[in-house]
């Protein structure tokens, strides 16, 4: 890929932090061309109680239902560090809101195709609208 051909980083407005609980998530329907050809990709956004955002898949891969939303928001200490969590409601895998990693498969492993991380996205808060960082635009 050369420079020309790179993808550009829209930011797009999903929509106002006022509109997010604390402690809770929601889905959001962005465009995507992460796999070449422009598609609608499902992320979960997510408030925590200090108005910070975080931005993950929606599609649990070891349910392969798109339910993270719906996830039970927590922290777990990692590395002598609490981080912001997110626990599946299908199986309660825990995963880790700031890098997507997984911190507890559950005794499960993910449905064939997928692996045990979710892809996250990059979010800021703009006068008070909550926005994400898409690749190639929002058209």
């Amino acid at each position: 890929m050369t420079t020309l051909d790179a993808p550009t980083t829209t930011w797009l407005t999903v929509c106002r932090l006022a509109d997010l609980a604390p402690e809770r998530g929601a889905a959001a329907l962005v465009p995507d061309r992460v796999a070449g050809a422009p598609t609608l990709t499902q992320v979960a956004v997510f408030r925590l109680l200090d108005d910070t955002v975080h931005a993950v898949q929606q599609h649990d891969p070891f349910s392969d239902a798109h339910v993270l939303a719906r996830g039970i928001v927590g922290t777990r200490r990692v590395d002598g560090t609490d981080v912001p969590t997110v626990a599946s409601p299908m199986y309660k895998q825990v995963f880790d809101l700031r890098t997507g990693a997984c911190l507890d498969v559950a005794g499960k492993t993910p449905v064939a195709g997928h692996g045990a991380d979710l892809r996250t996205w990059g979010v800021r808060v703009v006068d008070g609208d909550v926005q994400l960082a898409v690749l190639g635009g929002a058209g």
